[in-house]
């Protein structure tokens, strides 16, 4: 392996992002041609299209349960072994369940790949979350999961809206097709670029699993399941939002997804800075901003101005958030650093099965396309509470508060 030169950790970190990038896409472009594949895979759609809209809706949820499966089983197996290898062999997977996406027949068979491709998705975060902050070095634990997370947020400004165009345009199949390679290419630039950090003989999977008995990481796992559902019960259907309640046109769609990946940029960037100043405060500000985004998403975005403006909003505040409760999960996890990273992102999508899932009940029961949006302020308004009961432990426990590299404060 070259030495570790400032051009090499920036290719290092580029290709951990890229990955976060393929990921984004293949996650999120589901979402934006929702239509496509129920017109596609289910049937009876066009005689009853909300119907058909939450049966398409539960490859969302298939794939969300892929990763929260996957994320704690990668992340024990993976406990001794390097982690740039780890991040190899989860890359493999990825390429293999994509590929299946893209290429196998009927509802059925498409949802077995949509579940296999999310197995390796937590882990992978995870992986590359803890090599970005060793390679960006001591204190940075929140930048380098803003780093790792960056690939995800850009894809939602880049990635899904143009995959969003091309299945659209030449078929949804097509958008995973291309997010094989941009996984191919991934795995490339991750062999030969991001160094070969040893891995821990001494770990065992019994080791790693010590941190699911404690307490407080499973308050913090339920903040991030329950509390983020309604931001993926809002981006599910919003294909749905912007052309049956605002009345814009199916080319609208790729800009409203592109307008939310601006606002998880720019919260991802806000959240990593702000997570190393003030992780307590970052969070708690943060709730209240996410809480209020979904009250008035759900009451202006039947108006064009309106939806852009709040889903805009709703995609910044969660991303504001991310950093800060990964950091945190992870602290708590204690010497089982991975299983935590990883385990935030099981609890993510399990924040995105159960918001696919209920928003498509909502919707089903005729409340509408934009119930959604009053489900997320119900299920972050519990988020909320769940952090506030997680803080009040911790300052029953003394009153300390960690900072991002691990070492108590004030």
């Amino acid at each position: 392996m070259p030495p570790l030169t400032t051009f090499r950790r920036n290719l290092a970190l580029f290709a951990l992002a890229l990955g976060g990038f393929a990921i984004g896409t293949t996650e999120f472009a589901t979402m934006g041609v929702l239509p496509e594949i129920a017109h596609d895979l289910v049937p009876g759609y066009a005689a009853d299209p909300q119907w058909g809209i939450a049966q398409a809706g539960n490859l969302i949820t298939l794939y969300a349960l892929g990763v929260v499966v996957g994320a704690p089983v990668f992340a024990v197996l993976g406990a001794r072994m390097s982690q740039t290898k780890l991040a190899i062999w989860l890359l493999v997977l990825l390429i293999a369940g994509t590929v299946g996406s893209a290429l196998v027949p009927g509802f059925g068979t498409v949802a077995v790949f949509r579940f296999i491709s999310g197995l390796p998705h937590g882990a992978y975060f995870g992986v590359a979350s803890l090599l970005a902050a060793r390679l960006m070095g001591p204190g940075n634990m929140g930048k380098g999961i803003a780093l790792a997370m960056s690939g995800l947020t850009v894809a939602n400004v880049i990635g899904v809206p143009l995959s969003t165009v091309l299945g659209q345009q030449l078929g949804w199949r097509w958008v995973y097709a291309l997010v094989a390679v941009l996984f191919t290419a991934t795995l490339l630039l991750v062999a030969l670029y991001v160094p070969r950090f040893p891995g821990s003989p001494e770990r065992s999977p019994l080791r790693e699993l010590s941190a699911l008995g404690s307490a407080r990481v499973w308050v913090m796992v339920a903040v991030l399941s329950i509390g983020f559902g309604g931001f993926f019960a809002v981006y599910s259907y919003i294909a749905e939002v912007t052309t049956r309640e605002a009345g814009l046109g199916a080319g609208m769609v790729p800009w409203v997804i592109a307008t939310m990946g601006v606002g998880m940029v720019l919260g991802n960037i806000l959240g990593g800075i702000l997570t190393d100043r003030s992780p307590i405060g970052t969070a708690i500000w943060g709730f209240v901003l996410f809480i209020s985004s979904f009250v008035l998403y759900s009451l202006f975005a039947a108006y064009p101005v309106g939806l852009f403006a709040f889903a805009f909003l709703v995609s910044l505040a969660s991303s504001i958030l991310l950093p800060g409760l990964q950091a945190r999960l992870i602290r708590m996890s204690s010497e089982a650093r991975l299983l935590g990273a990883a385990l935030n992102h099981a609890a993510g999508n399990v924040a995105n099965s159960l918001g696919a899932w209920l928003g498509g009940l909502v919707i089903a029961g005729g409340f509408g396309y934009l119930a959604p949006g009053w489900l997320g302020a119900v299920l972050a308004g519990a988020g909320f509470v769940l952090l506030l009961v997680s803080l009040a432990v911790q300052r029953r426990d003394g009153g300390k508060s960690l900072d991002t590299a691990g070492i108590p404060v004030g």
